[in-house]
């Protein structure tokens, strides 16, 4: 796959797949291209060559009822200022075609796996960058899907909430789904990845053990050797 953005390259030859029951993480330095990577697979941009697919079927010939299945908040969290929490959540189930006779249950239910239930009825203007993070994280996850996206989904999370993102991320992945997770904490991957993939300057560099014993070390080498290498023998 392969993808420019205003006259520049910001994606060479990616070639990546994501297994059902895993959690496989994204990592790289600012403008690696894991952002750009992420909006291809989710339909928002297209590759210039090259084919993104989910479920099997390219993402320009998925059906409404498979897009249903899919989760994902990617980069700043989206929230409609003037609704509540409960409100945003409320609407992203109803994109993702819930039924209305659960619906009610199941936003509450998602608050409190996210410890925001006391902020459900504050507009989202009112709410902190944290508070933010977490409804656009229950809007990702309300409609319990089997596809799940998910950018620096950490960021701005209080230490018990990022305890509780990480055992819901797993639960989609206990429960055969698959999880594409992008962050810069190296140390929280390594709690939660079956698979660590490392992207620099819009290529595939290598991989990471999550299990190793320095990950950072580990992701810095690849890093410095990758830049190594001269343009023409990276292709």
């Amino acid at each position: 796959m392969r993808r420019s953005l205003r006259g520049d390259v910001v994606l060479h030859g990616i070639d990546l797949a994501i297994r059902s029951g895993s959690i496989h993480a994204l990592v790289g330095m600012n403008g690696a291209g894991k952002t750009t990577l992420m909006r291809i697979l989710l339909g928002m941009l297209s590759a210039d060559c090259g084919t993104a697919s989910l479920f099997g079927v390219p993402v320009d010939a998925l059906p409404a009822a498979r897009w249903r299945e899919i989760g994902h908040m990617i980069e700043t969290p989206a929230v409609y200022p003037e609704l509540t929490a409960r409100e945003n959540i409320t609407a992203a189930a109803l994109l993702h075609g819930m039924d209305r006779e659960t619906l009610p249950d199941r936003v509450q239910g998602t608050a409190e796996d996210l410890g925001l239930e006391r902020w459900l009825d504050r507009r989202g203007k009112r709410l902190s960058l944290g508070t933010r993070q977490k409804v656009a994280l229950a809007s990702a996850l309300v409609h319990r899907p089997t596809v799940l996206v998910l950018d620096e989904p950490s960021n701005s999370l209080d230490p018990s909430a990022v305890v509780r993102l990480r055992e819901i991320i797993t639960g989609v992945a206990e429960r055969g789904g698959s999880v594409l997770i992008s962050s810069h904490h190296l140390d929280e991957l390594a709690r939660l990845a079956d698979t660590v993939t490392v992207l620099h300057r819009g290529r595939i560099v290598g991989g990471l053990d999550p299990r190793g014993l320095d990950l950072e070390r580990a992701f810095f080498d690849l890093i410095y050797q990758a830049d190594q290498v001269r343009p023409e023998e990276a292709g």
